[in-house]
């Protein structure tokens, strides 16, 4: 479908923490993985036509419904054609219609399985001049599952600036029969109900099993469904799917016969992609052949699809400046399957490392350091796959619609051969919800557009129609210019944040922002090593990017939390820049880079035991200072390693703070937000309830302190699908007793049993499944420094000190049994 909006606010929408890929370690070729499906079922009816078949132009054979044994008592209904045939509109099947004045149901033989279920409407007035497409409004349902309400083709075609559309929903049948039931709505007296087209083809289960998407509790999701039933929609095969989107990214649209074997159609991508970076587009090389394998299989995506692809280009300067993104609109308070195809077709990228990139969704981090190469264990350039991520757009903005937004950018960390992302293949499938609906509501009445276009053309003519959108275009550009400068001209004075920079100084502290001294990227934008007051202090540059999605109000809040925020395990803001536009922010140097730069692919030396722990207390710390010694009271919101930065002397500094909200009232429990935060690190109550708390900042934490004790991501796609998510398995480990299997090689003879043991006691807590169960970051914090006491071996009866949150120090005497479950009030400190 055709993208018609961008909407701004997209940043308010909600994604769930899960992704899920289907790829497997082997990827053993087999010769029927390469073969097209044939269907059990291919039903293409042409409703409204007389009996025999008629051929449409991109070669399939539709059968009238009159006499098809698939529309009994038919007389009841009216055979009706198009009163005007735009130019464009195939003949099959939309020069003919069935029109539905009571319901109708056409009942379908079919063997149980999934089908798709494809609707094509022409909205025309048709024949009678009581069939006026402005009159058309009703429901199309299978079963229990409604796929439209009070659907009105017309409004739907307008939006799109389409002349016919179709509608594809996949739906699974247990029965001998797919009964597909059209109902006119019932609070319109001349409404009526009408299809052009019927298709139903059998698929196999290209979906897999919805409960695998699912690896964090979803409890009470944000709507009415539970954990249960959505489990069970996923273990009992009960989900049905609507699909938004299906698009050959960097390639032609394939029609239906150029399918294999499933007859559906990709788009041609290019009207979804955001901004003049539109990328390039190639086709495999020559010499390149697609190797299907029995876990992708030829039916997921034919050929001409992983045989193309749109990639950021051959500029590594260009491509490292800008954020390759491709751009959907959704119907709000629905999941969404999000599924990303791709081949490297390249013929000389053959290892890992040669092009790894990020991958983004909502302006949340989806996916580290992807390597197509590397995830289909290096068999070379060909070999397909694909990712799924699923992720739920509450309506709590009252807007009926929100964009979806898929990002790509190059990963640096990695430092691979290319600074480049490509992709191949993209689709967006809306999931039913608790009540088994599809349906999402009508976009807004388009008054008159066919008249307004024609008095462009013709009235005005088309040098006029030019000025005309040039005048729009400056007044938008203008508006735009003109919140910018308000939002930025609103920041407090600059006595009270720190020193304000003119962008000639930031050029020159950072070598008008040399490649050379990029030191990391984020969500906001790159950083910069530079230097300032004739170079003699270095400093962090985090130089914001439009197009990244972040922008002022990230800019503001990192400037207002930072300037009220002093403390040793928080990161200092030494000034801001906000010329000709720049959201620039500068910070104290962090010699050391974040905490994941020691932790895993990585060069450096492996960080021993003990420093790991001074470095967990220290961020603990600050978190804890955050929560308890700042007034208002601030959650971070965004708790991960690489947010996590360490100076020359090792000591852990906060960083990152553009995410962070105020704490709760002490009359409040919560605040009430929509979700961001960071794949494998979001607390899933948070997620379920959109209620943040203190308690979010623990639950990521918690995954913090097992990445730093197992040495390995809180995600890691290359694993065993149960090992995926850190979390998840490091649990699973502590609950049967094999937590030491998965502590980080380069710590086995390092860690002490009691030191170990308090560790893992506290992590688990602070992954509790409900926030009321999770410790404080006072307690988390009392805890390590425990953990780091106990590190040493001491004699039986020796006494050990252990901080007090008063500043001075208690005594506790290690005796066998001894349980430390005393812990006075804490405070920030």
């Amino acid at each position: 479908m055709k993208t018609h909006k961008r909407n701004p606010n997209w940043l308010s929408l909600l994604l769930v923490a899960v992704i899920t890929a289907f790829i497997d370690p082997t990827f053993a070729q087999n010769s029927t993985a390469t073969t097209a499906y044939v269907p059990a079922e291919m039903i293409f009816l042409d409703c409204g036509a007389s009996k025999g078949n008629q051929t449409s132009q991109d070669g399939l054979s539709w059968e009238g419904d009159v006499g098809s044994g698939y529309a009994l008592g038919i007389q009841k209904t009216v055979s009706a054609t198009p009163s005007d045939q735009a130019s464009g509109v195939p003949m099959v099947p939309y020069m003919t219609a069935r029109i539905f004045q009571t319901p109708y149901t056409y009942s379908f033989p079919v063997t149980p399985g999934r089908k798709f279920v494809r609707l094509h409407f022409y909205p025309s007035d048709y024949t009678n001049p009581d069939f006026r497409a402005s009159n058309s409004y009703f429901s199309a349902s299978v079963g229990s599952y409604t796929l439209l309400n009070n659907f009105s083709a017309l409004l739907t075609a307008q939006a799109l600036n389409y002349d016919y559309i179709s509608k594809e929903f996949s739906v699974n049948i247990s029965s001998s029969v797919l009964n597909l039931t059209f109902t006119p709505s019932p609070s319109n007296k001349n409404a009526f109900a009408f299809v052009n087209g019927i298709e139903i083809v059998s698929i196999p289960q290209i979906f897999g099993d919805v409960n695998n998407f699912i690896k964090t509790p979803l409890i009470g999701p944000m709507n009415d469904m539970t954990d249960t039933q959505f489990r069970a929609s996923g273990t009992t095969d009960k989900t049905a799917f609507e699909t938004v989107a299906r698009l050959n990214v960097g390639g032609a649209s394939v029609s239906a016969n150029g399918d294999s074997g499933l007859y559906r159609k990709w788009d041609d991508d290019s009207i979804y992609i955001y901004g003049a970076a539109v990328g390039v587009t190639y086709p495999k090389d020559p010499n390149v052949t697609i190797k299907y394998s029995d876990i992708v299989p030829e039916y997921i995506a034919p050929p001409m699809v992983y045989g193309t692809a749109r990639s950021m280009g051959p500029q590594a300067l260009v491509n490292l400046n800008y954020i390759l993104t491709w751009i959907v609109p959704v119907d709000t308070g629905f999941y969404y399957l999000v599924r990303l195809h791709f081949c490297e077709i390249i013929s000389t990228i053959t290892k890992s490392n040669m092009r790894v990139f990020d991958i983004f969704i909502n302006n949340m981090t989806a996916l580290e350091g992807f390597d197509v190469i590397a995830f289909t264990n290096q068999v070379g350039p060909g070999v397909p796959i694909y990712l799924d991520f699923i992720m739920f757009f509450p309506n709590t903005s009252g807007l009926s619609q929100q964009d979806l937004w898929v990002s790509l950018h190059p990963d640096i960390s990695s430092k691979p051969v290319f600074y480049d992302a490509e992709l191949n293949g993209l689709e967006i499938f809306k999931l039913n919800d608790s009540n088994g609906n599809l349906a999402g509501p009508n976009p807004p009445m388009k008054v008159k557009q066919k008249h307004i276009q024609h008095f462009l053309a013709i009235e005005i003519g088309v040098p006029a129609a030019v000025l005309f959108i040039l005048l729009l275009l400056f007044m938008a550009l203008r508006r735009w210019r003109q919140e910018e400068k308000t939002i930025v001209a609103s920041l407090p004075s600059s006595s009270n944040q720190g020193r304000l920079f003119s962008i000639s100084e930031i050029k020159t502290a950072t070598r008008d922002f040399s490649e050379s001294l990029v030191i990391g990227v984020g969500g906001f934008g790159k950083v910069y090593r530079g230097g300032i007051d004739g170079g003699s202090t270095y400093v962090a540059v985090k130089r914001g990017n439009r197009l990244s999605g972040q922008g002022v109000h990230e800019f503001r809040t990192e400037i207002d939390m930072l300037s009220k925020l002093r403390h040793r395990h928080l990161v200092s803001l030494v000034g801001y820049c906000n010329e000709n536009y720049e959201m620039i922010l500068v910070y104290d140097y962090m010699a050391n880079g974040t905490f994941r730069d020691h932790l895993y692919k990585t060069q450096n030396p492996p960080l021993t035991w003990k420093q790991r722990l001074e470095i967990c207390i220290g961020s603990a710390r600050g978190f804890h200072y955050l929560h308890t010694g700042a007034k208002p009271g601030i959650i971070h919101r965004d708790v991960k390693t690489t947010n996590i930065l360490l100076d020359d002397k090792w000591v852990a500094k906060v960083s990152d703070f553009g995410l962070s909200k105020a704490a709760p009232e002490l009359d409040c429990t919560h605040v009430s937000t929509a979700v961001k935060g960071s794949f494998g690190y979001l607390d899933p109550e948070y997620y379920r309830k959109q209620r943040l708390t203190e308690k979010s900042d623990v639950y990521s934490f918690g995954v913090v302190l097992f990445e730093v004790l197992c040495g390995r991501p809180a995600l890691d796609r290359s694993l065993p699908e149960e090992q995926v998510i850190l979390a998840d398995w490091a649990l699973h480990c502590k609950r049967n007793g094999t937590i030491d299997q998965i502590v980080d090689p380069n710590l086995k003879d390092d860690i002490s049993p009691d030191s170990l043991e308090k560790f893992v006691e506290i992590a688990e807590k602070c992954l509790a499944g409900l926030g009321i169960e999770r410790p404080s970051m006072g307690d988390v914090l009392w805890n390590l420094e425990l953990a780091l006491h106990l590190h040493d071996p001491v004699e039986k009866g020796e006494p050990i000190s252990i901080p007090s949150y008063d500043g001075m120090m208690s005594s506790i005497v290690t005796t066998e049994g001894s349980v430390f479950s005393e812990l006075r009030s804490p405070k920030g400190r």
